[in-house]
């Protein structure tokens, strides 16, 4: 009596499995993750590989929904390459030019690290002294750890123990917003014990904003422009953009509405707006002589501070100072940082050792996965093997999966319901598949409430599949038990 059952049920495993690879083949089919590109040989000229970005970028802007992008390359320590696809504004028809300065939201972190690092170099600055005895116009706010202990060096590496902050509050150019010390009062509130652990901040790099200003009696966008962007010959880049002209793009959110030019109360987190261009020469600097910091201080800048960083150990190693860090395939360093705001999604790259850099500048928040792909290629040119950000691109694959194995469990479900069993549905079977179904629901209520979602950031397209195999799962599961009941 055993074996046929056994056999019954080696079946249903392969029928499952079975339906389950053609599922999760389908999906990465219909939803694009299945990308077909033309291999690019290591060290292929210039030419060629600038042939392959002007036919790869716009088809995956079209995949995703992207209006815009520009990108910038350097090679052998040298800007060698920009270029700008697609619109600035979709409504009005603005096209985007390699001159349009553009929100690179949290690239403007590495920026801000120059700035402090230039004041520790003066001897104005001590990493590992208390914050609180460089800041003299403002005053941490209570809180149940002790604020004294924050270091610079915390600061830089996020390993302060302050929040994330509430990357939320936007406004626009004519609309009246709080000062960065009113909403650091609000806000700059510790979550954890300083020297804890990793824990990305933009509070943090607010709080510096206020350290570069009490120690220079500057403003921060004064001392940064000219300590920083100018002697680096970053002329189109600004943190002022009243009279800016070309205006920078509209931004266009995950669903793909439009989101006008908008301000950060805060400059030193995510305020800067710059040019492909400027961006690759800033990461040019990097990785040779400057006018700005010294080679030892560029080194300290890379030095990993944190190497248990959370979820971001997913793409990269560690984090040093305003930088992510990683060794690639091959042992070489590579630096980097991204940037998300709502509308907007940017990403730099840089292997100091051989001069090579990449930047990514686009305005819509569906890019995360043209940026993997695109590092991906640069990486395979270049000789790299791989970039950790390339793991979005097994991730879509792993996503796909999941989907399909949602869509097979419910095609399962449907026929066990259509061709009923010998064996009546046990009282365990019925609660679990309650639970089940209550609980992926409960889950689908929740993330419906939220703002922001991670995974819908990184997976514009296959999180909406994803969504909809949970929710047409749950409902087939409560089917299966309410059905049966009612006949």
């Amino acid at each position: 009596m055993k074996k046929p059952r056994i056999l019954k049920g080696r079946r249903m495993w392969i029928w499952f499995i079975t339906l389950s690879m053609a599922a999760s083949f389908l999906v990465m089919l219909f939803s694009g993750s299945l990308q077909v590109k033309r291999k690019i040989s290591t060290d292929a000229p210039l030419e060629e590989f600038k042939r392959y970005i002007n036919e790869r970028i716009p088809h995956l802007m079209k995949q995703y929904g992207i209006p815009g992008c520009s990108i910038a390359l350097v090679k052998d320590f040298k800007l060698t390459w920009t270029e700008s696809y697609g619109y600035a504004d979709v409504e009005n028809r603005r096209v985007l030019t390699v001159d349009t300065p553009m929100s690179v939201q949290s690239i403007t972190k590495p920026v801000t690290a120059w700035g402090v690092i230039k004041l520790v170099e003066k001897g104005l600055v001590d990493l590992d002294a208390p914050v609180s005895q460089y800041l003299t116009s403002w005053k941490f706010p209570k809180s149940d750890y002790p604020v004294k202990k924050i270091t610079v060096r915390q600061l830089l590496s996020h390993t302060s123990g302050m929040p994330l902050g509430d990357f939320t509050k936007i406004y626009s150019l004519d609309e009246v917003m709080p000062s960065n010390r009113d909403v650091m009062t609000e806000e700059a509130i510790l979550v954890r014990k300083p020297g804890a652990g990793f824990s990305y901040s933009n509070i943090g790099y607010n709080l510096l904003e206020i350290l570069i200003e009490d120690v220079t009696g500057q403003s921060f966008s004064e001392y940064i422009r000219n300590e920083v962007l100018l002697p680096l010959g970053m002329n189109s880049s600004f943190f002022n953009i009243d009279t800016l002209e070309p205006y920078p793009p509209t931004g266009y959110n995950l669903e793909g509405k439009m989101v006008p030019v908008y301000l950060y109360p805060s400059k030193a987190s995510g305020g800067l707006f710059a040019t492909a261009h400027d961006i690759a020469l800033f990461a040019a600097a990097g990785m040779q002589g400057n006018l700005v910091l010294s080679e030892d201080s560029i080194k300290q800048l890379y030095t990993p501070q944190s190497n248990k960083i959370g979820i971001y150990g997913f793409v990269f190693d560690a984090y040093g100072f305003g930088h992510y860090i990683e060794k690639l395939p091959n042992g070489m360093l590579s630096v980097s940082h991204g940037g998300q705001g709502n509308g907007i999604m940017t990403h730099l790259q840089s292997v100091p050792e051989t001069g090579d850099a990449i930047v990514i500048l686009t305005n819509s928040q569906r890019s995360w996965p043209l940026i993997a792909y695109v590092l991906s290629d640069w990486a395979q040119w270049r000789g790299f093997s791989s970039v950790g950000m390339e793991r979005i691109i097994w991730g879509h694959y792993g996503l796909c999966v999941i989907v399909g194995i949602l869509v097979a469990s419910s095609i399962m479900v449907i026929l066990r319901m259509i061709v009923p069993f010998n064996q009546k549905m046990k009282t365990f079977a019925i609660m679990l598949k309650l639970a089940m179904s209550f609980v992926f629901l409960g889950i689908l209520i929740w993330c419906s409430c939220q703002k922001y979602l991670f995974v819908s950031s990184v997976f514009p397209i296959l999180s909406v599949w994803l969504g909809w195999a949970v929710l047409v799962f749950s409902i087939v599961l409560l089917l299966s038990v309410v059905l049966p009941i009612c006949l």
